[in-house]
């Protein structure tokens, strides 16, 4: 089983110690300069061994956050046979994305494209070649000073023709030169304004009035208003919004217009879901049922099940669901058969390859493992070679002509241990050297 390196960015981990600082470590418009040495892993299926690397990189901070660099790598290495040995050369250009800039610990992302070149040494026959990468990796930037900082990185390496991944951890030194943000003019303070004098009240003198509303008893049409309470022009209780309960006893103020209130001046809620009647979209709510601002039993996953009848609560965005508010799951199966000794792909089977890969496009969350198989003639190591090349043409397939990603696919080989026909006959042969995919099934979509 091949290396693999993680590329989880650690830095996530220290940035909550780092020390905080007043501008970015990142300098926009900056320059960078980064020497580096570490290991290359190189993928099995290559046949070199893993070995120390060295090289350079040069970048640019476009800004705080975003910055490109561009890199070479060399790596002196043998073939595992023993046969020979090899430079490898690789070059390219990728795209970093900065997290937490003003960090003293400063974790990224990278990714980007470039090619790699093997150049055999000692007589290798067909060991000079090149090919086209695809690298995606990040790493961490740990500052020793303003401008020069401890760097570490990790990268997966993907090459386009022969389909290997290679992996890289590398750590240098990244240094930083010009760049940077002009410090901001200082604002001036306003002058606070002069606080005004309050005016002086003036109480005049009343008639004769009994309840002591303010309103002479000559006027007053609503005789012996309670003491303190607020009256209109003719000595009537104050009722502002209009709903027939005097201020002083309505609990409710503010009331629009033509609503229906209680005795207290409240609105009416029939149901009694603390939406009153005439805001409740959803009138007649059972009782304890909880509700949204216009009165509609909640529905946290928007299923159209409510969650007091929702037996699926959390449900993913658009999934259908049955009248419980459950996921409704569609599956999809898939069947290549191959020639004798053979793992190219036969053109009839490009609509079925299809048929999956438009499967997996619709449903982004699911992940398949394309399982190769053979009949029972051929040793036994030999088939199960011929199993996984069966494989990963599939797998190649998917992700070259169909733009399927590579992370949502692995390929497996069984040789001639799982046969689903006998291999005593030609028809069973022929079902036996196959390619299944285990899928995962998605979630049907809502209409």
């Amino acid at each position: 089983m091949k290396k693999q390196v993680a590329i989880t960015v650690a830095a996530a981990c220290l940035a909550f110690s780092a020390t905080a600082h007043s501008e970015s470590r990142i300098k926009e418009g900056a320059l960078s300069v980064s020497p580096f040495g570490g290991y290359t892993f190189f993928d099995r299926d290559s046949d070199l061994k893993s070995r120390p690397t060295g090289g350079l990189r040069l970048g640019y901070n476009f800004t705080e956050n975003v910055a490109v660099e561009g890199s070479g790598a060399y790596t002196d290495t043998k073939y595992d046979n023993g046969n020979g040995s090899s430079n490898v050369y690789r070059y390219g250009a990728e795209l970093l994305y900065h997290f937490i800039p003003q960090s003293r610990v400063v974790p990224f992302l990278a990714a980007g494209l470039g090619g790699i070149t093997y150049e055999g040494r000692e007589g290798v026959p067909d060991a000079d070649r090149t090919d086209g990468i695809l690298t995606a990796g990040g790493g961490v930037k740990l500052f020793l000073v303003d401008r020069i900082a401890l760097r570490a990185d990790g990268r997966n390496i993907f090459t386009f023709n022969d389909a290997l991944n290679h992996q890289e951890v590398t750590a240098g030194l990244d240094f930083q030169f010009g760049g940077g943000k002009a410090a901001p003019a200082p604002v001036k303070a306003e002058p606070k304004p002069e606080p005004k004098p309050e005016p002086k009240k003036v109480v005049a003198t009343a008639p004769l009035d009994s309840d002591g509303d303010g309103v002479p008893d000559n006027l007053d049409k609503c005789p012996d208003t309670p003491a303190g309470v607020k009256v209109d022009s003719v000595g009537c209780p104050l009722d502002s919004d209009g709903d027939g309960v005097p201020d002083y006893l309505d609990k409710c103020p503010g009331t629009p217009a033509g609503v229906k209130v209680d005795s207290v001046g409240c609105p009416l809620d029939s149901d009694g879901d603390g939406v009153p009647d005439y805001l409740d979209k959803c009138p007649g709510t059972p009782a304890g049922v909880k509700v949204d601002s216009v009165g509609c039993p909640l529905d946290t996953d928007g299923d159209g099940v409510p969650d007091y009848l929702d037996k699926c609560p959390d449900t993913p965005k658009n999934a259908a669901v049955d009248k419980n508010g459950c996921p409704e799951k569609v599956c999809i199966t898939l069947k290549v058969e191959f020639d004798f000794d053979k793992a190219n792909i036969k053109p009839e089977f490009r609509d079925e390859i299809k048929r999956v890969a438009d499967f997996l496009k619709e449903y982004p969350d699911a992940t398949a493992v394309i399982e190769g198989h053979t009949d029972s003639k051929g040793t036994v190591k030999y088939n199960q070679k011929l199993s996984e090349r069966r494989a990963k043409a599939v797998m190649k397939n998917l992700v070259d002509e169909f733009g399927i990603s590579a992370k949502r696919l692995s390929a497996k080989g069984y040789g001639e241990t799982k046969p689903v026909a006998d291999n005593a006959t030609e028809e069973g042969r022929q079902k036996n050297r196959r390619v299944v995919a285990n899928i995962d099934c998605g979630l049907k979509k809502r209409k």
